[in-house]
């Protein structure tokens, strides 16, 4: 919100849409913003980049896919189901990830079998592969993950959907993805080329980002620069502004829920961080009694899932956390109110939209356990090496030794992985101290140190090269298709 990293994304977002619609571009994309407005409905996107710090892997071009839709409405958000998301994307010519549905017992158990063949040294040309070969139903992604990416891969998510999913997306995969129409045409300097050339000047960057977004998709820029004499800098609300925020009679369901929500995780202390700031597009309203503020939350740490996810148990009707999103405040005086507040219980309790069940309950396939499969190619990159610089440069190469090695554990990583990488991490930490002395690199540039390392690495040997999958990896789909023939004979 208000920051180099939203200016980034509207950025890309709106070189998707020009990549996608070509001249129609402005007009879609105004008409984009008018349906998530008054359908009220938020899109997530996995955002990459080489310009916001260094991640796993230095993509090599800058994208985003959509990666989850929810549409609010009146009652508990509902998310898209995976082919309801891709059918939106479609429509929208927006980019999405490569899908496989396995729709029997016999491929669900091959994707598991899959995945522990490949975990330790999977990439993404070899998992794709065998994906392909094992699942029901594949429908491929906009994007190449090798031609834009590159072949480390970072995972893949897990969800359980239901039975309908197995027409649907048979539906989705027989039909065709539209053309880009503005594929061949002239797009207008680059991300990397406007960050190049505003590179000292933080400011300056984000005002070439959002003019070069376009006017239809970010019309006004007061979030990142003030409005009405507030500027940038005096934008941050007094911390107050939270514990008003839960005191406060909610005058709609959808802020009853919210305060819910807010008061548990601050009684359970999960780790969070709430942030609030002046709503610039409200200055005009703002008074002593009609405050406008914007509420940054931010999930630090992946146990708070799983800590909130107890306590939805517990309680069917909380609504679900997400890892980061925002939402306007309007703190105002009960005389502000509406003397036609007679319906105003009703909302609080909450009215059903036409995506929800009777119940307030998510749909089946949000319900449902989503798990995360990392694979170790880019755990090396981000969790071993990455994490592990600020213990290798403060408290010596024993302590980073111990840090990996009970990194190494948590994983399950095999005892043979476990000393193949022990080996190589310890000529990293070495390698890396003589190249920079007693001057620890930045975590947003590591991989200029890192890469060049791992790529002399894998030059030695075979096993180097499946170790850290620099160049593509070693593992062949057929040896990995014979491991799963030998698994299912047993």
């Amino acid at each position: 919100f208000g920051n180099i990293y939203t200016a980034v994304g509207i950025f890309v977002l709106g070189r998707l849409f020009r990549e996608a619609w070509g001249r129609e571009a402005p007009k879609m994309q105004a008409e984009f913003n008018d349906c998530l407005e008054k359908n009220r409905i938020s899109v997530s996107m996995e955002l990459v980049t080489a310009v916001l710090g260094d991640h796993g892997q230095r993509p090599k071009d800058d994208y985003a896919v959509i990666t989850a839709v929810t549409e609010f409405g009146h009652g508990k958000p509902q998310f898209y189901s995976t082919p309801e998301l891709i059918k939106f994307c479609r429509a929208w010519r927006l980019p999405t990830n490569h899908v496989w549905l396995f729709s029997t017992r016999k491929s669900a158990t091959s994707f598991f079998v899959a995945y522990d063949a490949l975990c330790e040294e999977g990439t993404a040309t070899p998992v794709c592969k065998v994906l392909g070969k094992i699942a029901d139903i594949s429908v491929p992604g906009s994007k190449d993950h090798v031609i834009v990416q590159g072949e480390i891969l970072e995972g893949l998510v897990a969800r359980i959907v239901s039975r309908e999913s197995s027409v649907q997306m048979g539906v989705l995969r027989d039909f065709r993805q539209r053309s880009l129409d503005g594929g061949d045409s002239d797009l207008g300097p680059s991300l990397r080329e406007i960050c190049a050339a505003n590179r000292s000047d933080e400011k300056q960057r984000i005002k070439a980002l959002l003019e070069n977004a376009g006017s239809s998709l970010c019309s006004d820029h007061c979030d990142w620069f003030g409005n009405s004499g507030l500027d940038a800098q005096s934008r941050n609300a007094d911390r107050s502004v939270v514990t008003h925020f839960l005191q406060a009679h909610p005058t709609d369901y959808a802020t009853k829920k919210l305060q819910e929500m807010i008061r548990l995780m601050k009684k359970r202390n999960l780790p969070a961080a709430f942030k609030c700031y002046w709503n610039y597009q409200k200055i005009d309203f703002l008074s002593n009694y009609n405050l406008h503020y914007k509420m940054v939350i931010h999930v630090h740490k992946d146990s708070a899932f799983r800590r909130y996810q107890q306590e939805i148990t517990k309680n069917q009707e909380l609504w679900p956390l997400y890892r980061g999103f925002f939402i306007d405040v309007n703190l105002f005086k009960a005389a502000e109110l509406s003397k036609d507040s007679n319906a105003l219980p009703e909302n609080i309790n909450g009215v059903l939209n036409s995506r929800s069940s009777t119940k307030d309950g998510l749909v089946d396939e949000d319900s449902n356990l989503m798990v995360k499969l990392k694979f170790v190619t880019y755990k090396i990159r981000t969790f071993l090496i990455r994490n592990g610089l600020s213990t290798l440069f403060k408290d010596g190469l024993s302590a980073y030794r111990t840090y990996y090695l009970r990194q190494m554990e948590i994983w399950g990583t095999s005892a043979s992985k476990q000393k193949e990488l022990a080996k190589m991490l310890d000529e990293w930490a070495v390698y890396i101290r003589r190249e920079c002395g007693d001057a620890q690199p930045s975590s947003s540039t590591y991989l200029t140190e890192a890469e060049p390392f791992l790529e002399q690495y894998a030059k030695r040997s075979p096993a180097n090269l499946a170790l850290v999958g620099a160049a593509g990896g070693l593992v062949q789909t057929e040896d990995v298709l014979a491991i799963l023939d030998a698994r299912r004979d047993k």
